[in-house]
C-alpha cells in the first residue's frame, strides 16, 4: 500500500496565513511591521532564486523586507559592517545571509556577526546552544518546518525512535536536538548517524520516523526503510534527466518510488520539507518581531 503524502506546499500555505494574521494583529496593538533584511553575496543561481523566493514570500504577507545584492568581490569586512548596520537598524527584526559565501569570506564569523536576537535563520551559536539547553530561541528554519511536518501529519514524535541521517550544523544536529527534547511535539528517542556510522541499513531499520539528511540524491533504499515507517526527505540535489526539457530534475535523498511503498507517510521532493523552510523564516521574524515590540 502506497504512503500517505506529507504535503508540505498545503502545510507552509497554512504556516503564511496564520503569519499574514499575526503581522496584521502585531500592526494594529504596536504598530510594528515585521522586517526582514536578506543579503546575497554573489551570483549563484540557486542562491538568487532562493532569495527571491524569500524576498516574494515577505512582501506577499505583509512584512518589510529588503533585499541587498553585494558583488562577489565583496570583501568579509564589507560583508560585516552591513551586519553591524542591520544589527543596529531599528525597521529589522530579523537578518538572512544566503549561504554559501564566496571562499574568501568566513561563513562562520559572519553569523556569529548577526545579533542574536535578529538570527531568524537559528545559526547562531547562541541560538544552537539554545536548543541544546532547552531554552527558548529561534530554531533553525528547516529543522522547525520538519517538526511542524510531522505534527500537522498527526505523526507521534513522544516516544518514537526518530533516526537521522546526516549530522549538518543546519539540520542533522538541530533536529536531533529539538526531537529529543523534554517539550511538545518531541520526547522522542534518537539516533544521529553520518558517514562513519557501521551498517547504517540495520540502524535505519529501527525508525519509527526517519529523516534523511544526508546530500545524497536517492540514497535511501527500500531495504533501509521498516514497513510502516514515516519518512522525511530533506534532499535537494539535481541529477541529469536526457527525458527533462532542462535535461535533469531535482529528486531528494530518498528513492520515493520504492521507499513510498513501505513507508506509512513520507514528503516528497519537490512539495515537501522546502517549502516549510521559508514559511518558518517568516514565522520567526514574527516571532522577532513580537519580541522587539515587548521590549520597548
Amino acid at each position: 500500500m502506497a504512503a500517505r503524502i506529507i504535503d508540505g506546499t498545503k502545510i507552509a500555505a497554512q504556516v503564511r496565513q496564520e503569519v499574514a494574521a499575526g503581522i496584521v494583529a502585531l500592526k494594529e496593538q504596536t504598530g510594528v511591521t515585521p522586517g526582514l533584511a536578506v543579503v546575497l553575496v554573489g551570483e549563484n543561481p540557486a542562491s538568487q532564486s532562493y532569495v527571491r523566493n524569500k524576498n516574494k514570500a515577505a512582501h506577499e504577507i505583509g512584512m518589510y523586507s529588503e533585499q541587498h545584492n553585494l558583488p562577489e568581490s565583496t570583501t568579509e569586512s564589507e560583508l560585516l559592517a552591513l551586519v553591524k548596520t542591520l544589527n543596529h537598524d531599528p525597521r529589522i527584526n530579523g537578518i538572512l545571509v544566503q549561504l554559501p559565501l564566496p571562499a574568501a569570506i568566513d561563513e562562520q564569523k559572519v553569523i556569529d556577526a548577526i545579533a542574536p536576537d535578529k538570527d531568524v535563520d537559528g545559526f547562531h551559536p547562541i541560538s544552537l546552544g539554545r536548543i541544546m539547553t532547552g531554552q527558548t530561541g529561534f530554531r533553525p528554519c528547516t529543522p522547525l518546518g520538519i517538526q511542524r511536518l510531522l505534527t500537522e501529519a498527526g505523526v507521534k514524535i513522544p516516544g518514537s525512535h526518530v533516526v537521522v541521517v546526516g549530522r549538518s550544523n543546519i539540520v542533522g544536529k538541530p533536529i536531533a536536538n529539538m526531537l529529543m527534547q523534554k517539550e511538545e511535539n518531541a520526547d522522542a528517542t534518537v539516533t544521529l548517524c553520518h558517514s562513519h556510522t557501521r551498517d547504517l541499513p540495520s540502524i535505519t531499520r529501527q525508525a519509527d520516523i526517519l529523516i534523511a539528511a544526508i546530500g545524497k540524491p536517492l540514497f535511501v533504499t527500500a531495504d533501509m526503510v521498516r514497513d510502516g515507517a514515516v519518512v522525511i526527505d530533506v534532499g535537494i540535489n539535481r541529477i541529469a534527466d536526457p527525458g527533462h526539457p532542462r535535461g535533469q530534475r531535482m529528486v531528494g535523498d530518498v528513492k520515493f518510488d520504492e521507499v513510498s511503498l513501505k513507508a506509512s507517510a513520507i514528503t516528497p521532493v519537490p512539495g515537501g520539507v522546502g517549502p516549510m523552510t521559508i514559511a518558518m523564516l517568516l514565522s520567526n521574524t514574527l516571532q522577532s518581531a513580537r519580541a522587539s515590540a515587548a521590549r520597548k
